[in-house]
């Protein structure tokens, strides 16, 4: 039997990723600071597919309280799959932003996940096998659409997933970033947002399911609502025809005086 932790569990992507695993048969350790959503959804999940499931009531910006987490990963039974989901938004712009909810955001899109990950990477090196899947967004890739740090969080989930994988794909552990669009979660009303005048949202269950494709066919890079996945490949090829350059000991000629 194979368990995966999921962050942010109590709602939106977080809690269709624990339903669907439920339904493939894991058991599951859901992490969220909502209490009684968490609970009522276990018991939703017991009760349905037969499964374990423990409730970690945790914010993840506290230091206090996300140690549990950590120690969860570390231990027996081995966590084999990972959903870093939780995350946050942070509206306006950055000439006007909190420096301390700049902090807060930071420390749950960007510390959280990586510290996570680190918790759990070890064992999955050791066992040869496990999966991580890191919720990014297509902000990663278009920072100029969103003002703010946010972009910035998920371009670091996004060029961790990236790293990550060159490291420890060839140890049997797979790693997964999922890029969404704009998505039909709770993110947009917690940051003070209005989803109704968001264009074109993708529904959560969709969302997910096109991620679990994604997911059982290994890819590293999912974006859901992508047509032509072509364009990914071609992005990919130009990254990697800009890279040639990046290893010449002299500035380019258009750089000399």
């Amino acid at each position: 039997m194979t368990t995966a932790l999921i962050t942010g569990a109590s709602s939106g992507i977080g809690s269709v990723y624990a339903r669907r695993f439920a339904a493939r048969g894991n058991d599951l350790v859901l992490v969220a600071r909502a209490t009684d959503k968490l609970n009522i959804l276990a018991t939703e999940l017991r009760d349905k597919h037969g499964v374990s499931i423990d409730v970690i009531t945790a914010d993840l910006t506290d230091s206090a309280q996300i140690e549990p987490v950590l120690q969860r990963l570390r231990a027996e039974p081995p966590i084999d799959i990972l959903v870093n989901n939780a995350g946050a938004a942070l509206m306006g712009d950055f000439a006007t932003a909190e420096s301390a909810d700049m902090y807060k955001l930071l420390r749950l899109n960007v510390l959280a996940p990586t510290l996570l990950t680190s918790a759990v990477i070890g064992g999955m090196v050791k066992r040869g096998r496990g999966s991580i899947i890191n919720i990014a967004s297509v902000l990663a890739l278009l920072p100029e659409y969103s003002h703010g740090i946010y972009a910035a969080t998920k371009s670091y989930v996004l060029t961790l997933s990236q790293s990550l994988a060159a490291e420890v794909t060839s140890k049997g552990v797979y790693v997964q970033a999922v890029l969404p669009a704009a998505t039909r979660t709770e993110i947009y009303e917690r940051a003070g947002g209005d989803i109704s005048k968001v264009p074109d949202v993708m529904e959560v269950d969709d969302l997910v399911d096109a991620a679990l494709v994604g997911f059982d066919r290994k890819e590293l890079v999912t974006i859901p609502p992508v047509p032509d996945v072509t364009a990914w490949e071609a992005f990919e090829r130009e990254r990697g025809l800009l890279a040639q350059g990046f290893s010449n000991a002299q500035p380019a000629a258009r750089y000399r005086s």
